[in-house]
């Protein structure tokens, strides 16, 4: 084994090379376009991404990644979870623009929720957000959570979260900062179909785990708010609202309905196979050494001098019933 490399030579090495990876990109063209929703086929197969050669696998465990670490970040600052939905949704439309290639997710999952934490109007200071997320990125490093208060150290990481502000800004021509969520839709929704609260309950983990896939990339926030009270009454065997087609009254169209909650079914069963356990491992074969065995002689009934295979059997055969 080669020799362990000092903590305080590897962070200054990863921040060299997130830079580079900054300086790169601040120059590249702004968003022309206000475009934020796109088809499946675009997601899954012509995100900037996939032209630098990462499959839709790895780019889906780096969008959980970058997920769950918005989540533990957002819950270390205690901001609201319309803040972390709201980060979520930013590194979505960034990595539709933005290839993961040539950006550090940890830097811009860091630098949405600070931005969001402004759009929201629930400001966060910048320096409970530099040190929490890099007490998270480092926290292999029991001395992370000095090293950071140290001057040098928290400049540089603050640094770095302030250029991955300015390139979000810049990547989306500053329209960022408008994001809708489903949450106001939903509670819409449960208010209007008088919603029980086991529904409400369930609605709402739904959206949550929503906002972590690309769901708000291809439908707006009252088409996935109504599909989900409609997919948690049909799993509850509930019925909602005061006729059949109640979607209809918030502007969702019955075919949309169904394209929608067939996206959400599959991303349910595609999730429950990625948290199923493993099957067991088969039990080790066990060598047995085998005697050969000396031949034997044909079994003979007990009464009679007859073996087996040649005891004359009595017919028991009826005229009449076979």
């Amino acid at each position: 084994m080669g020799e362990e490399q000092h903590p305080r030579k590897r962070s200054r090495q990863h921040f060299e090379a997130e830079e580079t990876r900054h300086i790169s990109l601040i120059k590249s063209p702004r968003c022309e376009t206000a475009k934020w929703y796109f088809s499946k086929e675009e997601i899954e197969r012509f995100s900037p991404s996939r032209k630098d050669g990462i499959d839709l696998a790895k780019e889906s465990f780096l969008r959980s990644s970058y997920c769950t670490f918005i989540q533990r970040l957002g819950m270390k600052l205690h901001v609201s979870q319309v803040i972390i939905g709201c980060a979520m949704v930013m590194c979505h439309r960034f990595y539709m623009r933005q290839s993961h290639a040539k950006n550090n997710w940890q830097t811009i999952a860091t630098s949405s929720l600070f931005l969001a934490c402004k759009a929201e109007d629930e400001p966060c200071q910048l320096s409970s957000v530099v040190v929490a997320s890099y007490e998270i990125i480092y926290e292999w490093d029991p001395s992370a959570s000095i090293r950071i208060h140290q001057t040098e150290y928290y400049h540089e990481f603050k640094e770095f979260v302030l250029a991955g502000e300015r390139l979000l800004l810049d990547t989306s021509a500053f329209q960022l900062l408008d994001v809708e969520l489903p949450y106001k839709p939903l509670a819409a929704a449960l208010n209007r179909v008088n919603a029980w609260p086991d529904l409400a309950t369930a609605s709402w983990n739904f959206v949550h785990d929503w906002l972590r896939t690309t769901l708000c990339l291809q439908y707006k926030p009252h088409v996935i708010a109504t599909a989900t009270v409609h997919l948690a009454s049909t799993f509850q065997n509930g019925k909602v609202g005061s006729r059949r087609d109640w979607w209809l009254d918030f502007g969702v169209t019955t075919k949309l309905l169904k394209e929608v909650i067939q996206e959400m079914c599959m991303l349910i069963e595609v999730d429950r196979r990625r948290t199923m356990p493993p099957p067991p491992p088969p039990p080790p074969r066990r060598e047995v050494a085998w005697a050969i065995p000396a031949p034997l002689k044909p079994p003979v009934h007990m009464s009679r001098g007859y073996p087996f295979h040649s005891y004359p059997l009595q017919s028991y055969r009826q005229p009449g019933i076979w």
